[in-house]
């Protein structure tokens, strides 16, 4: 009776046997639809398009390049504002430590005296309130307390006041340097964050760059649009006239934008800018052999004796606003709506800026890129 019950069960299944069981032809079929799933997600990529990369234009190139380099610049302006602040915070975090170490070289002075004028009350057998003091677990605490300098003489009790002095002064500035220590810290973490944004970027555009042909590149740079180092390589290899000549109309276009200048400051600054023409963009830099738009700016007006800021975001607040009929050599002129490149005016339309990798310091018209505000360092 056991034996009939037994041979009428069912053979027990495993879960995931509907998936890697069954007939050979079961498990044929289900390789072939695997494959064929596989192959639709690789045909789909990232993007769910379900076709390859379409094949751009050179126009299109442009636009792409453009806009990469635009975020490019933004995250350049961020990593150049977290640069300034990690030196700024590496700079104080140094002074903070250094004066820590003469407070508490004052402090270790101030309990010496204690420990002397304790020793000796000691030896006469009274336990003064330094001993007290100076075997606290926490001086602080007991030095809160306003009987302690009730129950000391007055040469102690100033002695007592000194230390106590002493010792806030010297955690006060613990305090504010592991703040500081902190702050670094952060700063340093988006300092990396933004290296890499801008990184990726400018690979991105190069990459899109390298499926144009040296041609094509070298007409994109012509017109003054975004090139890669070979396409400026091969510009310059183009040339673009007599040298000698262009060097003289450079000369004295240089001559009457600083005779247009306001004042010698902005007259000073444009002639950095001209003699600047011709040096390579390089993200972060400020000079001498390369620069990033505001680290140009920036060099510029040092050139003439006025400290601007670093960014682009801090240098539009520089000095007063100026109206873009009422430009004059030296103002600084910022693009876009998020500000986030500047260029030295130079008269008649035009600007002197750090564009972007691969184009270096040059001449532009102001209306290249969408204007957004000008100021007037002062």
């Amino acid at each position: 009776m056991t034996a009939t019950v037994a041979s009428h069960r069912k053979p027990r299944q495993h879960p995931l046997a509907a998936f890697t069981g069954g007939s050979r032809s079961a498990r044929t079929a289900r390789a072939a639809a695997t494959l064929a799933l596989a192959g639709a997600a690789t045909a789909t990529g990232f993007d769910g398009t379900g076709q390859a990369a379409p094949q751009l234009t050179p126009a299109q190139v442009k636009d792409r390049v453009d806009a990469l380099y635009q975020e490019a610049e933004v995250a350049t302006q961020s990593y150049d504002g977290a640069k300034e602040a990690a030196g700024t915070a590496r700079e104080e975090l140094g002074r903070l430590q250094d004066e820590a170490a003469r407070r508490t070289a004052r402090l270790n002075a101030a309990r010496t005296e204690l420990g002397t004028m304790a020793a000796s009350q000691y030896r006469s057998g009274g336990v003064d309130p330094t001993v007290r003091l100076l075997l606290s677990a926490d001086p602080q605490r007991y030095l809160d307390g306003a009987a302690v300098l009730e129950r000391a003489g007055s040469h102690q009790a100033t002695a007592v006041a000194g230390y106590a002095r002493r010792l806030g002064s010297v955690r006060q500035v613990q305090r504010r340097a592991e703040d500081t220590a902190q702050r670094l810290a952060q700063t340093e973490a988006a300092l990396k964050k933004h290296r890499v944004t801008v990184v990726h970027k400018l690979g991105a555009a190069e990459q899109l760059l390298n499926r144009l042909t040296a041609e094509q590149r070298q007409r994109m740079a012509a017109r003054g649009g975004a090139h890669g180092g070979a396409a400026h390589r091969a510009e310059r290899a183009a040339g673009h006239g007599d040298g000698v000549a262009e060097a003289a109309r450079t000369g004295a276009g240089a001559a009457a934008a600083a005779a247009q200048a306001p004042d010698s400051r902005a007259a000073r600054a444009v002639a950095f800018a001209y003699a600047a023409l011709g040096k390579p963009y390089v993200w972060g830099a400020t000079g001498p052999s390369g620069y990033d738009c505001s680290g140009l700016t920036q060099a510029a007006w040092r050139s003439g004796g006025v400290s601007l800021p670093r960014t682009t975001y801090t240098q539009i607040s520089s000095g007063p606003r100026v109206a873009r009929s009422q430009l004059a050599p030296g103002d600084l002129v910022f693009f876009y709506s998020g500000i986030s490149h500047v260029g030295i005016y130079v008269g008649d339309g035009k600007m002197i800026h750090a564009p972007h990798p691969g184009a270096p310091v040059r001449i532009a018209p102001i209306d290249q890129m969408p204007f957004a505000a000008a100021t007037r360092p002062a």
